[in-house]
């Protein structure tokens, strides 16, 4: 038996998908397919040993376990500094789940430079693992943007026809954001190196600066500052309204598997960099944006519903309802409570596992009409009835049905925002209606009624789904079930981080802001709005012909 006390399983986890990219390039093409599922199913083993080595009662919940720390860049205090605590684990544990799911899927729709294609996947995986194991703020960043170069590539050549816009629209947003993080980063460990007598030790490590945070805590100009910079960088990988904007093109344009590891992983980065980083270094901070960010999210819960309703494209349908949802997380986490907390990050959990599922069943149907226009597909059942059962489980799931995951984050959220807020409460309640009613008006659309002159057109080629795909949907479903019964498996993982994020963002105290720095804030904010409008008008000229985000009938690049 493994001792995972002196085993060193983070190192292990994280990188070895590398080695796996290494093997993939180094071997014959024809072994790549299996050779980079089995490795990402063996990353997948070792992440669930992890978890069951970190289950609560194995060295305390409170915690980071596991931690290991070597001197990278001595001078300035710099560590190869890894931790996981419940939060980390459960999405480490779904990030494996997901990214062996992606790469099984994509044996079939994904046809040329497969091995370029899976090289970028399980490069990806290395830097999704290390932003939510990194215990240091600058080995935080490295892994960081490290995501991002490999989801260039996968939207860029194995993305649809207008795959070059949408990726240099994600690349534009998500390095803004990053290099705003950067110089936060750097401007917190000098705070810290000036108040430890010019010493670099502990600058960038995390726990340090969390007691530093919370004791003597820094000063409210870097707070506010920092913040800001942090709030930039996450609220654009949520994403949250008004950055929300490359994300329907993105995942209207990437391959199936990479909208599900987007959607299933790369959003949850923004919502566990507030938890993790924002939250408990810039405590009064976030104390004082904390009702701007509340706003923030209901505004995203309501649009991304309403804008959902009019979407005639399937796949940008499923996207902007990922809006909506992830606007519940942000709420959650916002308001400063048990509950809230607890919800979001099941919600974080629950719309990786939903949320996916639904971008692989799109990609299952895709495959088989090369299209996704929602009124070309009425009488599926007739045709496809193992598609149309499993479609409509997990619609249910993503509409929040008891019994399902899916409920019981919104749920919590709900209650946590009603002891705070009780109108907010009101408002994302109707939200959720209006999200079962579109979801639901969708899936009649698709499955009832005769079947459609397009669809009977298509013949033979309409045909059920694949034992390979039924696979690929099995572990979700399973979870998905599992936690809408049984919530308290993650509940429990997850309390420490809970306490540690109430205690923080509840122990804050608002900033008074200087009225002209309250204004050039305002200011910023609003050329950024006005930007982005201009920026979203221009690329509805280019990419779509109609205003709610029309339909692409080409998908996948030199993939398909």
């Amino acid at each position: 038996m493994i001792d995972l006390g002196t085993f060193p399983i983070l190192t292990v986890v994280t990188f070895l998908p590398l080695l796996g990219a290494l093997v993939v390039a180094i071997l014959p093409s024809t072994m790549t397919r299996t050779v980079a599922l089995a490795f990402a199913l063996l990353t997948w083993v070792v992440s669930l040993v992890l978890l069951v080595g970190y289950l609560p009662g194995h060295g305390g919940d409170d915690e980071f376990q596991y931690v290991v720390a070597i001197d990278w860049i001595p001078a300035f205090g710099i560590q190869y500094k890894l931790g996981v605590d419940g939060l980390s684990a459960a999405l480490v544990v779904l990030t494996t789940t997901l990214t062996w799911i992606c790469i099984l899927a994509s044996f079939k729709p994904i046809t040329t430079r497969i091995k370029e294609y899976m090289i970028s996947f399980l490069i990806l995986e290395v830097g999704m693992i290390g932003v939510f194991l990194a215990l240091d703020t600058f080995l935080f960043y490295i892994f960081w943007e490290i995501v991002l170069v490999p989801m260039y590539l996968i939207i860029g050549i194995w993305g649809g026809a207008n795959r070059i816009y949408a990726t240099i629209k994600f690349v534009l947003y998500t390095l803004v954001g990053s290099l705003l993080m950067l110089v936060a980063i750097l401007a917190t460990a000098f705070a810290y190196q000036s108040a430890h007598d010019g010493s670099w030790t502990g600058a960038f490590d995390f726990i340090a600066l969390r007691e530093y945070a919370a004791t003597a805590g820094f000063a409210a100009a870097l707070q506010i500052g920092a913040f800001l910079a942090f709030f930039l960088a996450f609220a654009i990988k949520v994403p949250m309204f008004p950055f929300h904007t490359w994300l329907p093109d993105a995942h209207t344009e990437a391959p199936t598997a990479g909208s599900v590891i987007l959607a299933g992983v790369m959003l949850k980065l923004g919502a566990y960099g507030f938890i993790r980083f924002a939250l408990p270094l810039y405590p009064d901070a976030a104390a004082t944006f904390a009702g701007v960010i509340i706003v923030l999210s209901l505004i995203a819960i309501i649009y991304g519903a309403v804008v959902a309703m009019v979407q005639p494209d399937l796949k940008r349908l499923v996207a902007y309802s990922s809006v909506s949802h992830m606007g519940f997380v942000t709420l959650g986490i916002f308001v400063f409570t048990e509950q809230g907390v607890q919800g979001a990050i099941l919600q974080m959990i629950n719309h990786g596992l939903i949320t996916g599922g639904l971008f692989l069943l799109v990609g299952v149907i895709y495959e088989r009409t090369h299209d996704r226009t929602i009124a070309k597909m009425s009488g599926l059942a007739g045709r496809t009835p193992v598609f149309v059962a499993t479609f409509g489980f997990f619609v249910f799931a993503s509409a929040g049905l008891p019994g399902l995951s899916g409920f019981v984050g919104e749920f919590l959220t709900l209650v946590g925002t009603f002891a705070v807020s009780p109108a907010a409460a009101v408002v994302a309640t109707f939200v959720m209606i209006l999200a079962a009613g579109y979801l639901l008006f969708m899936y009649g659309r698709l499955v009832f009624g005769e079947v459609s002159e397009f669809l009977a057109n298509l013949g033979q080629h309409l045909t059920d789904m694949e034992p390979i795909e039924i696979l690929t949907l099995v572990p979700l479903a399973t979870l998905i079930v599992i936690f809408g019964v049984q919530p308290g498996l993650l509940l429990d993982l997850v309390a420490g981080t809970v306490e540690a994020t109430v205690e923080a963002g509840a122990g804050g105290t608002a900033i008074v802001i200087d009225p002209n720095v309250a204004l050039l804030i305002g200011g910023l904010a609003a050329m950024g709005i006005i930007g982005r409008t201009g920026w979203a008008l221009l690329g509805r000229g280019r990419t779509t012909p109609d205003g709610a985000g029309g339909v692409a009938t080409s998908e996948g690049g030199a993939a398909h």
